[in-house]
């Protein structure tokens, strides 16, 4: 959607590369701190990713 590579993401998020390689690379439940998650979550907000709730289809996000 945004087109960040991981790198990109990890320097807006203040995350480290290795972080953001282990959670695209996880398959099914994450092990994830919170602290870690409303980085994320704060990051792709600002950059105008919205998060919406299960429609449903299940939960998902939308640019805009």
């Amino acid at each position: 959607m945004l087109a960040w590579s991981q790198r990109e993401l990890a320097e807006r998020s203040g995350l480290s590369v290795p972080t953001i390689k282990r959670l695209e690379s996880g398959n099914g439940l994450l092990a994830i701190r919170l602290t870690t998650l409303k980085k994320l979550q704060s990051t792709l907000e600002a950059a105008g990713i919205r998060f919406i709730p299960e429609n449903g289809g299940g939960p998902g996000v939308r640019i805009g």
